[in-house]
């Protein structure tokens, strides 16, 4: 799903009922089971919280931290500090405590504030300025403290899904099929764009994952490989052929995925 909106307009606007629409589309098409959802601080506010709420939702949000966030955190004892793997030897560590958000709201309640603090990196600006940099986000989820902690930060893998590496909105689709720039100064036009793309994009990604097995490959690479490949079509006997280039390493992947594609049952 994705929707075009003005230039001017914030990351959480209408977010809510992009929300709702979401995980009604999602029921919609079968699934079944808990939900999550797992998002950066632009949509970190009472309204998204509320949402998923209603919707038996679980959550796991990014915090936008101010001075009184800042004074739990740095309140955690050292003791409950755990240290978690990090390119730089011991430079980054896991804790959790407990934060009310939105306390001014009726329906305020305690969630898990669970922080992840990294040691800057050596002759860094920052590291002149700061002992540690924190990022923190709260959660409803049940579980462990690092494995909540490691799933949340997940969610920067679908932020590369969205340039495009890998999968699956704002920077979406840029990066390997037509959004670097909208074609038209009106909006109607853009929308219906925008729709065509990510038509497009999720075809790429469906035929990537159910018909090369792979789950992270990008449109650049999709395109080059295969949707651009060179052949030429011959007729014999009432019958089309298509040649395709001799030596061409990626035969077999081709083949492979358009065999599977073929067997998808069509819908009743």
């Amino acid at each position: 799903m994705a929707r075009l909106r003005k230039g001017r307009a914030n990351t959480a606007r209408d977010a809510a009922h992009f929300l709702r629409e979401t995980v009604s589309r999602v029921r919609h098409a079968g699934a079944t089971g808990q939900l999550t959802m797992r998002a950066d601080s632009g949509f970190y506010n009472h309204a998204i919280v509320a949402a998923c709420r209603k919707l038996s939702v679980r959550f796991s949000i990014t915090v936008r931290q101010h001075t009184s966030l800042r004074n739990i955190i740095e309140a955690i004892p050292e003791a409950d500090w755990t240290p978690i793997p990090y390119w730089m030897e011991g430079a980054a560590d896991v804790a959790e405590t407990t934060y009310v958000p939105f306390e001014s709201k009726p329906d305020a309640a305690t969630v898990r504030l669970i922080v992840r603090r990294v040691k800057p990196t050596p002759g860094s600006q920052l590291a002149l300025f700061a002992t540690y940099s924190y990022h923190a986000f709260i959660t409803d989820r049940d579980g462990d403290t690092l494995y909540l902690e490691a799933d949340h930060r997940r969610h920067a893998e679908i932020e590369n899904a969205i340039r495009d590496p890998a999968s699956s909105a704002g920077q979406a689709l840029k990066y390997g099929v037509g959004l670097n720039h909208l074609p038209s100064g009106r909006f109607p036009a853009n929308a219906a764009w925008l729709a065509v793309q990510v038509m497009a994009h999720n075809l790429a990604r469906w035929t990537t994952r159910i018909g090369l097995g792979e789950p992270v490959f990008t449109t650049k690479t999709l395109r080059r490989r295969f949707f651009s490949l060179p052949g030429r079509i011959t007729r014999k006997a009432r019958r089309l052929t298509l040649h395709l280039p001799q030596d061409w390493p990626w035969q077999n992947q081709f083949n492979s995925a358009l065999a599977r594609l073929r067997a998808l049952p069509l819908p009743a």
